[in-house]
């Protein structure tokens, strides 16, 4: 039974984003609710708009006493999810329904999202589920935001930001004139990063925060995370020109740009990254300028699985 009142005690509570991957899973959503009700609990449906209003409405939940909460979208959505259950005894489950879905994947969900809520589901019915850790970055103004994949602080952070502002052109183009674009405009900036204390200063075009392996879509950009380790991969890329960033990038795919002689690899389970006019991107989400400190937390978050 799929239950739309406002009581979510003890209920299997979904968020869905039903734009998300170009909406080529906007169908999928009462398929989700009927395969969660198979599990014996009351499933809700989450109605919300805007990203503020599923965090909160997500954090409501969880207060409540939800028994669960269940994504059914990308990163973005996964990453809104996170606000509300990392910390708590509330298992998430994160159907795989959007453009990227770096963190399910790597977590070990199929990246089929009817598998996964098939998998998702039994879990429920059965009390099952696996901790894995989450990272916690802090801004300048001690606010903590919680992400389950990467934040990039680099020429990806740069791109994001960019196409961000961009009124045109739409879709994936936007993203791909932003790259060209910055690519353009690329320099090497000065960081100051931090590993567990140990202060560096590096000169980079690209700092990646690693909690999970991929980002944007199988991006593997920090190859070996390993989200059950309680320790976070960070991957440099040093001053490089466009030619060799250009030469670099399609390896990311394939985790190999960190055999690049200019790519260093660190691992640590505090980070701190400043340099000037860079806003930080974890999930693909905004998060804030520069300075950030990101820290590993094992076991932050349990997962239906």
């Amino acid at each position: 039974m799929t239950d739309r009142s406002t009581a979510t005690a003890g209920a299997v509570v979904v968020l869905a984003n039903r734009t998300a991957g170009h909406r080529r899973h906007a169908a999928l959503v009462p398929a989700v609710l009927d395969l969660l009700a198979a599990a014996g609990r009351p499933v809700r449906l989450l109605d919300v708009g805007t990203a503020v209003e599923a965090t909160a409405t997500c954090r409501a939940a969880v207060a409540d006493g939800a028994a669960a909460l269940v994504t059914v979208g990308g990163d973005g959505t996964v990453h809104l999810a996170l606000q509300a259950v990392a910390g708590t005894d509330v298992p998430l489950g994160p159907v795989p329904a959007g453009t990227g879905n770096d963190f399910a994947v790597s977590t070990g969900f199929p990246p089929d999202p009817i598998a996964a809520v098939r998998l998702i589901s039994a879990a429920i019915r059965d009390g099952r589920s696996r901790p894995v850790d989450l990272a916690r970055v802090t801004g300048p103004d001690r606010t903590d935001r919680w992400y389950g994949a990467v934040l990039a602080a680099g020429f990806d952070a740069i791109v994001n930001e960019r196409a961000n502002r961009m009124r045109w052109p739409s879709g994936p183009r936007r993203y791909d004139l932003a790259v060209l674009v910055e690519l353009a405009r690329l320099r090497p900036r000065r960081y100051l990063v931090g590993l567990d204390g140990v202060s560096q200063r590096m000169d980079a075009v690209l700092v990646a925060v690693g909690n999970c392996a991929s980002y944007g879509g199988g991006m593997r950009i920090c190859p070996a995370a390993d989200p059950t380790d309680g320790l976070l991969d960070v991957v440099v890329a040093g001053p490089v020109g466009r030619g060799t960033l250009i030469r670099i990038l399609p390896q990311v795919y394939r985790g190999t740009h960190v055999q690049h002689p200019m790519v260093r690899s660190y691992r640590a389970r505090e980070v701190t990254i400043d340099t000037a006019g860079v806003i930080g991107y974890a999930d693909g989400e905004r998060v804030g300028p520069l300075p950030l400190t990101v820290t590993a937390v094992a076991g932050a978050v349990r997962l239906l699985r």
